[in-house]
């Protein structure tokens, strides 16, 4: 069940596929637009495996939308989600098809005759999960070198794991997950903002910010 949205004149496109209909949670999630030169951007890419346990970490208990944990955070559906493996934002495990979801995409900006786009990586996994499939920092790369010295023993991140929220374990400083989830209970003092990355076609871009990371 595929559902594209589009206001007319808008620049951008929500596309929402389901696997069955009426399924709670999309199998695929993108909202996309394009920058003042014609590039495209991501704003957003989800894939949730659809039969796997969902935590609402995007809802309060009285069902208020927590904006991906940024406006409001129902921490004990966090708490529940990160026992269980998953990284902030995420609702449901995802399918680990984010290889051929970009292969699948670059042709599809190849298409429209660019060579390159854009992403925001709305959590710090994200960013460092970008850098793995080849893409580079237009924006944030100082920003992810200061969070990983930081996190580094004797870093002002590291003293900061603490153990005084389930989120700020001492031993997540070594993992990509529990340093976003440390990043996302606000160990940093400010949201994880102001960091663009950019994919040129059929490149790799070596970047690499948190060397030997372990998810």
């Amino acid at each position: 069940m595929l559902e594209l949205r589009c206001r007319p004149a808008a620049t951008d496109v929500v596309v929402d596929l389901r696997h069955v209909y009426g399924a709670q949670d999309p199998l695929l999630y993108a909202h996309l637009t394009d920058t003042i030169n014609g590039q495209v951007h991501v704003l957003l890419y989800i894939v949730n495996d659809p039969e796997s346990p969902r935590f609402d970490v995007d809802r309060m208990p009285d069902g208020r939308a927590t904006e991906f944990g940024t406006f409001q955070r129902n921490l004990e559906a966090e708490q529940a989600a990160m026992e269980a493996g998953l990284a902030p934002g995420q609702v449901r495990r995802g399918l680990r098809m984010l290889q051929h979801s970009i292969d699948a995409f670059e042709e599809f900006v190849r298409s429209l005759g660019h060579s390159v786009y854009f992403t925001e990586p709305l959590y710090y996994h994200n960013a460092i999960i970008f850098e793995r499939y080849g893409f580079r920092y237009q924006v944030g790369r100082r920003l992810m070198e200061r969070i990983h010295a930081g996190f580094y023993p004797g870093g002002d991140l590291y003293e900061r794991l603490d153990g005084s929220t389930p989120f700020r374990r001492p031993e997540f400083h070594g993992s990509i997950r529990g340093r976003s989830w440390a990043i996302h209970d606000g160990i940093l003092g400010q949201p994880f903002t102001q960091v663009t990355m950019y994919k040129v076609v059929g490149e790799r871009g070596g970047v690499v910010t948190f060397p030997d990371a372990k998810w």
